[in-house]
């Protein structure tokens, strides 16, 4: 039985992301603060740190995020911003910045927008968001989604330039895995 659930999960459509050297694309949104964040203009101060996350409830997601935030010093050193995202409601971020201290930027992507655009958005079977629902955690409410229609992100960082390419990608289905900081600022150097 084992084998007939590893291979219908990976019988499904995964997003495989945007590669090195890809266009990233432009976006413009608000922050939990209500401020606008404009891609193109945070790329002409220096590189950025698109981190996509899954939501509050991922303990995974909130370890990186609070390394992330740990390290936010390290980060900016190198001349660059980060800016998470998660297709979770405000009420979802505000836990989220609960549990990680989160001081940078993040983007709620109601829509899908900015995920789709980067490849990283999936459709999350029934079966799936019927377990989470078990353990207390309604995905389509947590995102304001339509049941039957519940969409997540692969937990992927990119690194955008400024002349707006993807320098470093970190794209991997299985969401326990993350990039280490370290990685993430060895691949920063020399991008100022």
């Amino acid at each position: 039985m084992l084998l007939f659930i590893g291979a219908n999960v990976f019988a499904q459509e995964k997003p495989e992301g945007l590669f090195i050297n890809s266009k990233a694309p432009d976006f413009k949104s608000k922050d939990q603060n209500g401020t606008e964040i404009v891609l193109k203009d945070l790329r002409k101060k220096g590189p950025v740190v698109l981190v996509f996350y899954r939501g509050y409830w991922c303990p995974y997601c909130n370890k990186e995020l609070q390394g992330l935030e740990d390290s936010l010093q390290l980060i900016a050193n190198k001349g660059a911003q980060l800016i998470a995202i998660t297709p979770e409601k405000q009420e979802g971020i505000t836990k989220t910045i609960e549990k990680t201290k989160a001081t940078y930027p993040i983007i709620t992507d109601e829509e899908m927008k900015i995920m789709k655009a980067y490849e990283v958005a999936y459709q999350v079977d029934e079966k799936t968001v019927g377990r989470y629902k078990m353990a207390s955690i309604d995905l389509a409410a947590n995102n304001g989604q339509k049941p039957g229609s519940v969409y997540l992100p692969i937990p992927a960082v990119y690194i955008i330039n400024k002349e707006g390419e993807i320098s470093y990608r970190f794209f991997d289905a299985d969401y326990k895995k993350r990039p280490s900081v370290k990685d993430l600022v060895e691949n920063l150097n020399g991008l100022k």
